[in-house]
């Protein structure tokens, strides 16, 4: 299993980014797809949820309305649209699928947002 994110950077207050995961090595589109994301000195939490049919989504309340997950089940890959930043959004941003109650992780991509 093979996850690697791309997208972060830094972004002023207000601003937007789209994060990128491609995965690898499973079958994709029989499994859902989470981002988590983890702030220096707290604790990971879970974003966003995407199911395998990438038809129900679930968010943290803190990022409802402002985020969006999808997926491309033809091109193995997870996307995190995020709008309206502010700097508690920022973080490493990580991948993440559950395959048979394993965990795997991509490296994580960080998102700054800072004026």
């Amino acid at each position: 299993v093979q996850l690697v994110e791309s997208g972060g950077g830094l972004v002023q207050p207000g601003g937007s980014l789209r994060l990128s995961c491609a995965a690898s090595g499973f079958t994709f589109s029989s499994f859902f797809m989470r981002w988590y994301r983890q702030a220096p000195g707290k604790e990971r939490e879970l974003v966003a949820a995407i199911a395998s049919g990438g038809i129900s989504t679930n968010y943290a309340d803190s990022v409802k309305g402002r985020f969006t997950i999808s997926r491309d089940n033809g091109k193995n890959t997870v996307s995190l649209q995020m709008n309206s930043l502010n700097p508690e959004d920022t973080a490493v941003y990580y991948c993440n699928v559950r395959i048979w109650k394993n965990d795997y992780w991509g490296q994580g991509t960080q998102v700054t947002v800072s004026s």
